[in-house]
């Protein structure tokens, strides 16, 4: 066993999909396939049932599972000593993002920058896409991690990821026996939606207008769980970002994708003040397969 594996083990497990874990471990699903096969075949033991639909660990992947998190941190761990007795970066990040991101896990991130570089002091702030981007543009944060490539000016932007949006609904909402949907069939509907500052706002209000379909945002949130809420309380459907979906708050309600064709893709990217500082530089340079995979930003 080996370090790659466990990386590609933990990736899987936490996604359950193929296709997405090889995106989070920064390599080709064929390759992840085949380290997963390599794996087993030295374990002489299964450790994902496949399906047409789904990947499911099995119980000997689930005792291996704890073991794999634990070499991946310890070799974190080894990795940040080496550099925290050799390195003497000090001064203030501003760091910015918006809530549960989910394709980098900011906080982890940060920890991981302090334990580098324990002389950085680090000024971390959340809200919505747009204002966070504001913020960068002007000058008022060294760093962003947000879900909108709009507006920028100088800034520079590297692409980390990207989820599809899809609808969430209550059990008893019409909308919850259908296929794929429409975007004419949600005309007229009852929607809870964020503040005009979040990046999947703007993105569904876009996506609205390009097909000339009218709805109704009843509710504004600030929050993802307050959203969730609202609507399992049946104060209308929400279209959030794949991995929203899936949190533990949204388990009652049933999820309904658009069809392929006009399925809106939400961005996470992270931007930064050009020049960046070079704080800023050391927590980007942590941006490596373990965190986030990055993609080139189209032209």
């Amino acid at each position: 066993m080996d370090l790659r594996q466990m990386e590609y083990l933990v990736a899987l497990a936490d996604e359950q999909h193929f296709t997405r874990a090889a995106a989070i471990a920064g390599v080709s699903q064929s390759g992840l396939s085949a380290a997963i096969r390599s794996l087993e075949d030295e374990l002489d033991a299964p450790l994902f049932l496949r399906t047409t639909r789904r990947v499911e660990p099995t119980d000997a992947c689930r005792a291996l599972l704890p073991h794999a998190r634990a070499m991946l941190a310890e070799a974190v761990a080894g990795r940040d000593a080496v550099v925290r007795a050799t390195s003497e970066l000090s001064g203030r990040l501003r760091v910015g993002a918006e809530q549960c991101l989910g394709l980098v896990d900011v906080p982890s991130l940060l920890s991981r920058l302090q334990r580098r570089y324990p002389q950085v002091d680090i000024d971390f702030t959340q809200g919505g896409s747009h204002a966070l981007a504001a913020q960068v543009r002007t000058g008022d944060l060294d760093v962003a991690f947000v879900a909108t490539g709009d507006h920028l000016g100088a800034a520079s932007r590297t692409v980390l990821g990207r989820r599809p949006v899809v609808l969430v609904c209550p059990p008893e909402h019409p909308l919850a026996t259908a296929g794929r949907l429409d975007w004419t069939e949600l005309a007229d509907t009852d929607f809870v939606d964020f503040h005009a500052s979040w990046g999947v706002r703007s993105l569904n209000d876009a996506a609205f207008e390009a097909r000339g379909v009218h709805r109704r945002v009843r509710c504004t949130v600030d929050d993802i769980h307050t959203l969730l809420e609202l609507v399992d309380r049946g104060m209308g459907v929400a279209l959030v970002p794949e991995h929203i979906a899936a949190k533990p708050q949204a388990a009652r309600l049933v999820t309904v994708r658009m069809l392929p064709e006009s399925e809106p893709q939400w961005v996470v990217s992270a931007v930064h003040t050009s020049p960046a500082s070079p704080a800023a530089l050391a927590l980007l340079e942590l941006l490596d397969a373990a965190d986030a995979p990055r993609e080139p930003v189209p032209a």
